[in-house]
């Protein structure tokens, strides 16, 4: 995914945005990174690899390092970031939030093809930031060459720039897809991916960019160089998954929208399985917990934690480059609780079902430890596409999916033409990818939420979201 913070005060805030951007570090991987102006040291940056080790613990020594008056900070799941650029368009640090489709036809359209070059990494990849830059400056300014570089990426592209001088420009990608949202003190203003990271600084809630508005920064005000676009497509997925519980976006509250999820889960599952009985509601650990507490809120089942993750070591199990080493610290990371599981009838709520593959493993788990039986739910409806603008559900192929796999199982290539059907629990196919996935995973039973169950919890028009992995609708 990626995050982006920054700060333009009057006063200096390189502190204020080490704390903020490891506020992001759910959100990033991969990279971290800080840009800085100041009048006498000018443009300053840092990157660090944060692959195995906490954004702060590397970045501890940046305030014997860097200051100055503007910062801004970056976590990236691929491209080293911010990058310094010289370009027609003067000096400037640069970050860039998104996923990129038509990579190689912008490269070979726009600038290769026209005597450019670039530096490559491994395996001939260009830094995005890079590549985003370039298209700015294709143009005269940076709000045409913001604008140029929106309308010709297929995908999505949110943009910071901190420009020689200390003001920032911000452009939130041209749907929506991603915040950025901004704050206000005496002294400056914010931009922020997570609301609550400058609210942990003091900072008041000043309004949210629109879809595509690019705006200046300055200590003393936020200019609008270019209107928000008029159609929105929020990815709901922030809210079910990658949000941060203590965050609002659009002004719905993370944490409160996935006990209303959970809630409305148990509202259908009387109806559906009116025979269920329980010993107890979990969630899987950690982004399904409040969707889990909303579950039995509602059903009147006990709430309670039949494994804990042990994070002190390992905080994020998908830091390894390797699945099968990510399975392995997932598995090594879950301590049973033996009188919460053995003899128990357990309902899971995950977040969302993708591969399965750890999915499988904790509930193989969970019956070597004494489970009676074991009912998953999955709080997002079945995935269907893998997402062509962020980088969640990103896969090689689709037939990643464990959705895709198992209608192929059941009937070929030609399943494939009937996704909508087999999405529905209330279809005989969906009906049957279900109980084919609770055979091959070993659940006992297993729903997913809704689109419109989901669309209800988050509670804004759903077509200003984003429902691209469920349903395929880019609109």
């Amino acid at each position: 995914m990626g995050a982006i913070f920054g700060i333009v005060s009057k006063k200096p805030c390189l502190s204020d945005v080490f704390f903020g951007t490891d506020y992001h570090s759910h959100l990033g991987t991969r990279r971290g990174g800080m840009a800085a102006y100041d009048k006498e040291l000018g443009l300053q940056r840092k990157i660090h690899n944060i692959q195995n080790a906490p954004f702060r613990t590397k970045f501890e020594n940046i305030f014997e390092e860097m200051k100055g008056n503007t910062v801004i900070g970056c976590i990236s799941d691929y491209d080293p970031q911010p990058l310094m650029i010289r370009s027609r368009l003067g000096t400037f640090a640069m970050c860039v939030v998104g996923n990129i489709n038509n990579y190689e036809e912008l490269i070979s359209n726009y600038l290769v093809d026209r005597g450019g070059h670039f530096s490559v990494a491994t395996g001939n990849r260009i830094n995005t930031v890079e590549l985003v830059a370039s298209l700015i400056s294709q143009k005269d300014n940076f709000v045409d060459g913001i604008k140029f570089a929106h309308d010709v990426i297929d995908g999505t592209a949110s943009i910071v720039i901190l420009k020689e001088g200390g003001n920032v420009i911000a452009a939130r990608d041209k749907m929506g897809r991603l915040p950025i949202q901004l704050g206000k003190d005496e002294n400056g203003f914010c931009l922020s991916f997570e609301s609550y990271a400058f609210e942990k600084m003091d900072y008041e809630k000043y309004r949210e960019l629109g879809p595509g508005e690019i705006v200046e920064i300055t200590p003393d005000e936020v200019i609008t160089l270019s209107e928000p676009r008029d159609e929105m497509k929020m990815c709901a997925f922030l809210w079910s998954y990658y949000g941060y519980p203590t965050t609002c976006y659009e002004g719905i509250n993370v944490e409160t929208m996935r006990y209303r999820n959970g809630e409305i889960m148990a509202k259908k599952d009387a109806e559906q399985f009116p025979d269920l009985k329980l010993d107890y509601v979990s969630g899987v650990p950690d982004s399904g917990t409040p969707h889990a507490i909303g579950y039995a809120n509602q059903s009147k089942v006990a709430f309670a934690r039949p494994y804990i993750k042990y994070t002190p070591t390992w905080a994020r199990s998908f830091m390894p480059n390797s699945q099968v080493d990510r399975n392995r610290i997932a598995k090594m990371k879950q301590i049973p609780v033996h009188d919460l599981i053995n003899g128990k009838d357990l309902l899971f709520v995950d977040d969302s079902i993708v591969r399965g593959t750890q999915l499988r493993e904790t509930v193989d788990f969970l019956y070597e430890h004494g489970a009676k039986s074991v009912h998953i739910r999955s709080a997002c409806p079945p995935i269907m596409y893998g997402c062509k603008y962020l980088n969640f559900s990103r896969a090689t192929s689709d037939m990643e999916l464990i959705t895709r796999r198992t209608i192929v199982e059941l009937e070929g290539e030609e399943g494939l033409n009937y996704l909508e059907e087999y999405a529905d629990s209330n279809t005989e196919r969906g009906k049957k990818m279900r109980e084919a996935i609770c055979k091959k995973m070993h659940f006992s039973t297993l729903e997913f939420q809704s689109l419109d169950g989901l669309m209800e919890a988050i509670g804004i028009d759903k077509c200003k979201l984003c429902t691209y992995c469920w349903n395929g609708k880019e609109k």
